[in-house]
């Protein structure tokens, strides 16, 4: 069965991955407005109304703030954690919302979905692999350290949508409080590009056929230092692996 998937945001003013499995479409995030989120859709070739699920990680504004009014505009469930659903509980009825176990495989029509727990200053956030159920997409874009169970789980994947969000000395250097810095640096915060990269060294990598850098700090990161820290792991050219972009996302990649 075929898998695709592409990004129309990534980044800390917005996320939305968007994920077909033969017949099913969904969406994991959704931090934009409704109408840029719908003509972002529209761009990459998919009506809104045929999103079956929005699968949500965690709670804060830049992968949550469109959920509400999105799934109330197009019907669309909506699919996360009970911490992560107990923000939503006054924007949407019930009946949309699933909760999940964050340890426990489920399907969405043709979508195969393995929820994870990860470690981040969220209320129960989770991150995902999703596939056919034979190829596996692993996503990754918000969590302050690896863990075994992380590097288990993202273990031979096809491909990976990997959080590479700030360079050290650019978050030192940089204009952030001293309280902010510590916040994205620490354990619950966000990985950094040297961190990203000891991640996917530690991981299975035969099946790897895409890898795509994602939820870069505007402010404290750039393109190319995230793709030299990824491939000096990979052994590839840095322009092997992709980018992820506050703006466009990235296009679409098929396993």
């Amino acid at each position: 069965m075929a898998v695709r998937f592409g990004s129309i945001a990534s980044g800390s003013a917005g996320n939305a991955l968007l994920v077909e499995v033969g017949q099913t479409r969904v969406m994991v995030d959704c931090g934009l407005g409704l109408n840029l989120c719908r003509d972002r859709i529209v761009q990459r070739g998919w009506t809104p109304e045929s999103i079956s699920a929005i699968l949500v990680t965690h709670e804060h504004s830049d992968h949550i703030g469109g959920v509400g009014k999105f799934a109330r505009k197009f019907g669309t469930r909506v699919v996360a954690s009970y911490g992560t659903l107990s923000f939503l509980a006054d924007t949407l009825s019930p009946d949309q919302c699933l909760e999940i176990d964050g340890h426990a495989a489920f399907a969405i029509e043709d979508v195969w979905v393995e929820p994870y727990c990860v470690p981040h200053d969220a209320k129960e956030p989770l991150q995902y692999v999703l596939g056919d159920g034979q190829a596996r997409l692993g996503i990754l874009t918000d969590v302050g350290r690896s863990t075994p169970h992380i590097e288990t789980t993202l273990s031979d994947c096809d491909a990976l949508v990997l959080e590479c969000n700030h360079d050290e000395e650019m978050l030192l250097g940089g204009p952030y409080p001293h309280s902010l810095k510590q916040r994205v640096m620490g354990p619950f915060g966000h990985l950094a590009n040297t961190a990203a990269a000891d991640l996917l060294s530690r991981l299975g990598r035969s099946r790897l056929q895409h890898v795509i850098a994602a939820h870069l700090s505007l402010q404290n990161n750039t393109p190319d230092l995230a793709r030299e820290a990824l491939a000096g792991v990979l052994g590839c050219a840095p322009d092997w692996g992709g980018v992820a972009t506050q703006d466009q996302g990235f296009d679409w990649r098929d396993i």
